[in-house]
């Protein structure tokens, strides 16, 4: 049986100093369980010192961006390879920040989820719809758009595992998540599509679909009670360290 995967995104939120006091707190509530992977995704500046205080918890850890080169003259990016020599194992790609802020392509999606995966990582894709495109009844079309540019040439084998999270932008940081039946219907829409792009025991055996917007300790239940929701991203819940493992007992 698969593991839920519940993993906590603290974008730029917090000082190099702030993010080793949570990976502290967590240590202190930390209870690692069979039935959850807990993955943690600092800011850039505090990757290695938060790899070190996590060492040997059971906590993984993750990064929030990478570039889709392992090295070169490529000023202010970060490489997966060097990502994956101070402990990472996982990486968020395409967040729907990077895509509005920094106009962050599907190609170049693409790129960095072939450049995670060939460095033996674990890459975290989001996708979801905006306000308008949603207004528009157009929200499936752009999921469907979005997960088919991610994975074009991608063939999963030996080890390889990819997460899909769904995450509506217009709900991110809004404190208000969608229901978890519309969550259902469109991880339902995503396994569709992977079912038509990949044979069934590698969409069962290699991908993961998540939920991410406004998750928090009170409807996380109500989330993975959906037959295909199998995890979920945390933005600001995952912040403090007590509100983050309410979250990941409510999954236990």
């Amino acid at each position: 049986m698969k593991k839920k995967i519940i993993i906590g995104n603290w974008k730029m939120s917090l000082s190099y100093r702030q993010a080793l006091d949570l990976a502290e707190n967590l240590l202190e509530q930390n209870n690692q369980s069979e039935k959850v992977e807990v993955v943690v995704c600092p800011a850039f500046i505090s990757l290695f010192g938060v790899a070190e205080k996590i060492l040997n918890s059971g906590i993984k850890l993750g990064a929030q961006d990478c570039f889709w080169h392992e090295e070169g003259a490529f000023t202010g990016e970060v490489s997966p390879l060097n990502l994956r020599d101070i402990g990472c194992e996982y990486v968020i790609v395409g967040h729907s920040e990077r895509r509005g802020y920094l106009n962050e392509t599907d190609q170049m999606v693409n790129q960095k989820v072939k450049a995670v995966l060939e460095n033996n990582l674990i890459p975290i894709i989001c996708v979801g719809e905006t306000l308008a495109e949603r207004q528009s009844s157009s929200k499936d079309f752009v999921i469907m758009n979005q997960v088919n540019k991610a994975l074009e040439g991608i063939e999963l084998s030996g080890n390889q595992k990819l997460i899909i999270a769904y995450e509506p932008v217009w709900v991110i940081g809004s404190g208000q998540a969608v229901e978890p039946r519309e969550a259902e219907h469109t991880n339902q829409v995503i396994r569709q599509l992977l079912i038509d792009m990949y044979p069934l025991e590698v969409v069962n055996e290699k991908f993961n679909l998540i939920y991410g917007g406004s998750v928090n300790p009170v409807n996380i239940k109500q989330f993975l009670l959906q037959p295909t929701v199998e995890g979920a991203l945390v933005g600001g819940a995952s912040l403090e360290a007590e509100t983050f493992w309410q979250i990941i007992k409510a999954v236990e």
